[in-house]
């Protein structure tokens, strides 16, 4: 039985993981904030703390196997805000690891973002230079940057998963409810544009296959970046076998939900980015940040976001459990028994 530590473990992904680890017999411990919603959270043992905040981590890392790093951010108001947690955040937690006796190993959970989207139809592999498009994927990128400082000291491996959906999604149930209610799905741009995706089942199947037998970062120079040759250690991509076009995955989600014709609405990019000038705004005034922003529309519009999972094959003979029309269906089941379509 391990000891293990999860950051984020209150939101969606994170849940997902705890109760897997749980399952597994391992001694869960979970890092959550005075605002942190915990009712998922019983089984395990729960430590106030903040990742931005190096002296909360201390006591919650001690002791600890392994250090699941989820928490982050999303979306906010202003990129300063994005860079305190990905970045800074992530720092904390790294440093925290290295200062213990007997340092964890450390599972940075960060994002497909942080690498950019696809060079054509050629999926981003694990040893492209990362290019990312976005503040959230930049801050993400710098997250990695400064955890590989510590990879001379911490066993850190990295995980870049691209969209992930599943039972207790908030942000995907909004694409589902649409096409429920609805009948339709609303399709960013006129070319069409192919992403990986991955169900939060999949996604932690591959950290627990990380943290057993992943290989880890190499040392990093002072700067962050990775030595050369080692580019590719340690880091992995995820996805299931499928990479839709977003035409596709809204049929794939109407059969999901019952509805066997759906009306696919493309919308060009001047639509695009006049719906998340308005979000944006409306976000500012209510001094809340919106699931869509001029930020997400840089990425909507950036091309297609694909990566191969292959290395996650090969080196940890990782596999998904079910095909994604079946795992669709398994979430809108969930959404409909929750009330939530």
């Amino acid at each position: 039985m391990a000891k293990v530590l999860v950051t984020g473990a209150s939101g969606f992904i994170g849940a997902h993981l705890v109760r897997e680890l749980v399952k597994l017999g391992n001694e869960v411990t979970c890092l959550v904030r005075k605002s942190s919603s915990v009712a998922s959270l019983t089984a395990a043992r729960l430590v106030q703390g903040d990742i931005t905040d190096a002296e909360s981590l201390k006591a919650a890392i001690a002791g600890q196997d392994v250090v699941y790093q989820l928490a982050g951010c999303l979306r906010a108001l202003h990129p300063e805000q994005l860079y305190r947690v990905n970045e800074d955040g992530v720092r904390n937690v790294a440093q925290t690891c290295a200062a213990q006796s007997n340092p964890p190993t450390l599972i940075v959970v960060s994002s497909l973002a942080a690498a950019g989207p696809a060079q054509g139809d050629r999926p981003r592999t694990e040893g492209d230079p990362p290019a990312p498009v976005s503040n959230y994927g930049r801050s993400k990128r710098a997250g990695e940057q400064a955890a590989a400082k510590f990879a001379g000291q911490v066993p850190i491996t990295i995980v870049r998963p691209p969209i992930v959906f599943g039972e207790a999604d908030p942000a995907m149930r909004e694409v589902f409810s649409i096409v429920a209610r609805y009948g339709f799905h609303l399709v960013p741009g006129w070319s069409t544009r192919r992403f990986s995706i991955i169900h939060a089942d999949d996604l932690v199947h591959l950290m627990i296959l990380a943290a057993q037998r992943g290989k880890r970062l190499k040392a990093a120079s002072q700067s962050g970046q990775l030595l050369n040759g080692s580019a590719r250690q340690g880091i992995y991509f995820v996805a299931c076998e499928e990479n839709p076009t977003y035409a596709e995955l809204g049929r794939l989600i109407g059969v999901a939900v019952g509805r066997h014709r759906v009306l696919v609405l493309p919308t060009g990019k001047p639509i695009v980015w006049m719906v998340a000038g308005v979000s944006e705004a409306i976000s500012h005034i209510r001094r809340h940040p919106w699931y869509f922003d001029l930020d997400k529309a840089r990425e909507a519009t950036a091309g297609s976001w694909i990566c191969s999972p292959q290395a996650a094959i090969e080196e940890l003979k990782f596999s998904v459990a079910a095909p994604l029309p079946e795992r669709l269906h398994q979430t809108a089941q969930w959404y409909r028994k929750e009330g939530w379509l």
